[in-house]
């Protein structure tokens, strides 16, 4: 189903009864992507899983958002669902949301609990090669930026970017592209302290987008927060170890044993 959220046509799931789960998806993804997440709340809660601007079937944003543009829009969109408590069940991205909504002072909707999977926000400092491999980008980037090089080499630059740039910057529209620099450039690290509600992180433990050490540092400096460890399993540990990540959400949630997928 889609509502307009100011101004932006929202696709979006809106499943069972009960206090309300919000599903805060990961970079690039759609929110059918966290069915069976979704299937198991809806036992006992009312789960709304908007694809946010950019994801899914929601358009793009009017302008490159940063992360707080996400907030307000997460926050409008409760509004516009009649929604002022939620539980929020956050992946990757979403986990970046997460932590801007609960630093905001006189936050207009209560959060209960927080779930988060493989959730970004803590930027790392870069390896030597990394340093390395950036510097080199950049001078690149000048050389062909010039007029001449334009026209004589049109492509060029382009091509030099996809060389140099994520799977998730290759596979973005250009603005897109804006909104992914404008996010992964800001270290949320210092909210940490800032997320009070209780707290479940469930960690692959070999998640190469979101490293598990991420996860045992929230752990630390989150008020109340607890760890799970998933083995065999990375960043998407929800489809991954699924029986064993479905067991620990309905525990966390107080989904009856017999209600259990």
């Amino acid at each position: 189903m889609t509502t307009d959220v100011n101004g932006i046509s929202t696709n979006y799931i809106d499943n069972g009864e009960g206090d309300a789960v919000l599903i805060l998806q990961g970079w690039g993804t759609s929110v059918d992507l966290y069915s069976a997440v979704i299937d198991t709340a809806a036992q006992k809660y009312r789960v709304l899983a908007p694809d946010m601007p950019g994801f899914g079937a929601t358009p793009e944003p009017p302008e490159p958002w940063h992360v707080d543009d996400y907030a307000d829009f997460v926050l409008a969109f409760c509004k516009k669902l009649g929604v002022s408590e939620v539980i929020i069940f956050a992946h990757s991205f979403g986990g970046r949301v997460t932590l801007k909504l609960t630093a905001r002072e006189d936050l207009p909707i209560t959060v209960k609990k927080i779930i988060l999977t493989g959730a970004a926000g803590i930027r790392h400092e870069p390896s030597e090669a990394a340093k390395k491999k950036a510097a080199a980008y950049q001078r690149g980037k000048k050389f062909l930026s010039s007029a001449p090089m334009k026209a004589l080499f049109p492509n060029a630059l382009e091509n030099l970017r996809n060389k140099h740039g994520s799977a998730d910057y290759k596979a973005a529209s250009p603005m897109m592209r804006q909104v992914l620099v404008n996010t992964v450039n800001e270290d949320l690290s210092a909210l940490l302290p800032m997320c009070k509600p209780e707290t479940l992180l469930i960690w692959g433990r070999n998640d190469d987008a979101a490293p598990y050490e991420d996860g045992q540092r929230m752990e630390r400096e989150m008020p109340d927060a607890g760890l799970v460890t998933l083995e065999n399993a990375g960043h998407f540990a929800f489809i991954d170890q699924q029986f064993t990540f479905l067991r620990v959400l309905s525990s966390f949630l107080d989904i009856p044993t017999d209600q259990r997928t």
